[in-house]
């Protein structure tokens, strides 16, 4: 699985983990923050969380018109660090105020903006890396390496969040609106990892960081393209695109209504085993038990297979003894906490989805990336239509608010519904996000790479300005008609790609 990759793709990898890592912790709360720190109701918090997620995928592509002309290293560098001045910000509790409120807009501008030429331009270099026929055959696996990558740092975000924030209130004495600030902070530490990172391990990947000493291989490789095959592969691109709009509109319900069904209707505890799902490190210990079994089959030396499964057998034994002795204490289950377990799912199930499309390929029976994405968009139908099941009988949004403010609890549901249907979009996004990202980088004419990735990201950053639609929804509608929006929205995109299949395939060939 990790064998065969340049070593610069690992260097690339690193550095965006830290720098992911920041970011999900603060997005983690961030939707709660803007509700109890200004007292915003869920539309307005929607708008505004909405809106930056909107400004962060757009970015990108201003940033990779401007790496083609500049390079795409030099971006990196500016980028974080006009992302670390607007964590930096962020993490000052200035209240509640009308300047508290300018202050952290202008932050998530900073955010913004900072991650527009970090973002698109570090996968650009990634997918540069491939363009060497030595490594070209395994771009689509290096892409859902560096999207495991990603996720690692996403799996840790949501604990440091609500663990940095729960020891500020209790041993530092923080009110709850102030103690969010910490975990923004923390936001600010994994930046100075990832560009220290970034710059240790530069030699692996200077070659391709583009500027004025990037070599001829673009430009001649540009040149073999006529008009025709140029419009042929932006046309296929930009259908690409529309699709994942809708994608995202759907899938970052993760941090706006999925959040609010996690703080509203599921239960606030949970015990036995199911409580071991809770802490992050049992499910590191699943994520090494899953590796380590794969390393059983893998590994070539005798010694390594052994050793590979010595760790399996650990494992399963030590999980099987805390599942033993959990007995029924129960624990506190906040709302953020659910956001863990999409990063878990992705790095823990990469080497599955890597498995399976080598097995496919070896038969020559690997779909195509776009076959891949509309599969996606199927199985993302899926995942909505598990929490459309499990909220058949409950009160609307509005409903439950009133019977909670008059002193009831509201009818609550099972923390399963909520971590099945984060295991289904899981697949899908497997299916569609690193895979669509690898399209880019193929497909994309090379004088166009960095605007072309661009467009990726303004595409998701459509979807994510979207995503305000389920806040607004989210009220007095009946919570399966709410999921039922998204169902129909991911099943029209699926039908679109397949109507579209032959005209994307042939921009791959």
């Amino acid at each position: 699985m990790f064998k065969g990759h340049p070593k610069g793709l690992y260097a690339l990898a690193l550095a965006n983990t830290g720098e992911r890592f920041g970011y999900y912790t603060m997005l983690a709360v961030f939707a709660l923050f803007l509700r109890a720190n200004f007292g915003l109701d869920a539309g307005v918090a929607g708008a505004i969380y909405s809106t930056f997620l909107g400004l962060v995928y757009f970015m990108p592509l201003i940033g990779g018109v401007l790496a083609d002309k500049f390079g795409f290293g030099k971006m990196v560098t500016i980028g974080i660090t006009i992302m670390f001045a607007g964590y930096l910000l962020l993490s000052l509790p200035l209240g509640g105020d009308t300047l508290a409120m300018i202050a952290m807009l202008g932050a998530l501008l900073f955010i913004s903006i900072g991650t527009g030429l970090f973002k698109g331009n570090l996968q650009v270099m990634v997918g540069n890396l491939y363009d060497d026929p030595k490594y070209a055959d395994k771009r689509d696996s290096a892409f859902s390496l560096f999207y495991m990558a990603i996720n690692i740092g996403a799996l840790f975000a949501p604990t440091a969040a609500v663990e940095i924030k729960r020891w500020a209130e209790e041993s530092l004495g923080f009110s709850g609106n102030d103690a969010y600030h910490f975990s923004f902070a923390v936001a600010c530490a994994a930046l100075i990892v990832s560009m220290a990172i970034y710059y240790i391990f530069r030699p692996t990947f200077r070659h391709v960081e583009g500027g004025k000493r990037q070599n001829t291989t673009a430009a001649v490789a540009e040149q073999e393209l006529s008009p025709a095959e140029t419009k042929q592969r932006v046309i296929a691109l930009c259908l690409v695109f529309a699709v994942v709009i809708f994608f995202w509109m759907a899938f970052h319900q993760n941090g706006l209504t999925l959040t609010y069904f996690a703080d509203e209707f599921t239960e606030k505890s949970s015990e036995g085993i199911q409580s071991m799902a809770f802490s992050v490190w049992n499910l590191v210990l699943v994520i090494i038990g899953v590796y380590a079994l794969f390393s059983v089959f893998q590994s070539e030396g005798r010694k390594a297979k052994l050793l590979s499964a010595a760790v399996v057998v650990a494992v399963v034994g030590y999980l099987a003894y805390k599942a033993s002795i959990v007995g029924d204490a129960s624990i506190p289950v906040s709302a953020p906490i659910f956001q863990q377990f999409n990063p878990f799912y992705v790095v823990a199930l990469t080497p599955v989805s890597l498995a399976i499309f080598g097995v496919l390929a070896k038969r020559g029976k690997e779909p195509s990336a776009p076959r891949k994405i509309a599969y996606g968009m199927l199985v993302a139908a899926a995942g909505f239509a598990v929490m459309a099941l499990g909220s058949v009988g409950l009160l609307t949004p509005d409903a439950q608010a009133a019977v909670v403010e008059a002193g009831g609890e509201g009818t609550l549901v099972s923390a399963n519904w909520l971590i099945s249907t984060y295991l289904v979009l899981t697949f899908a996004e497997l299916l569609l996000s690193p895979m669509g990202i690898s399209f880019v980088s193929k497909v994309a004419p090379p004088k166009l790479k960095g605007m072309m990735m661009g467009g990726w990201f303004v595409a998701t950053a459509i979807g994510n300005a979207l995503v305000s639609v389920g806040g607004f929804l989210w009220g007095g509608i009946p919570l399966t008609i709410v999921w039922s929006v998204f169902i129909v929205l991911c099943l029209l995109s699926a039908l679109f790609m397949f109507v579209m299949m032959k005209r994307l395939e042939s921009a791959t060939k």
